[in-house]
């Protein structure tokens, strides 16, 4: 028996109150990349459904922390 690898609960777009509409359009282009990328390594390096879900978990993560990560500095209330 394999140790699991836990992988991290899904996280959330935290955008500053001027970015809060843009969080479900931002949100539905991150599923698809997310989406797209997951399906590709899926099929061409014939990775398990295990493997997929934790790549497009951590796609996912990642992603959106990129996006929290440099969109939180041009809140107004860090000017």
């Amino acid at each position: 028996m394999t140790p699991r690898t836990p992988t991290a609960a899904p996280r959330t777009l935290d955008l500053p109150p001027e970015f809060e509409d843009l969080a479900g359009p931002i949100s539905g282009d991150l599923k698809v990349v997310v989406s797209i990328l997951a399906e590709r390594a899926t099929e061409r390096l014939m990775i398990s459904n295990r493997q997929a879900e934790q790549l497009r978990r951590s796609l996912w993560n990642r992603l959106v922390d990129a996006v929290n990560a440099e969109i939180r500095p041009h809140s107004a209330e860090r000017h």
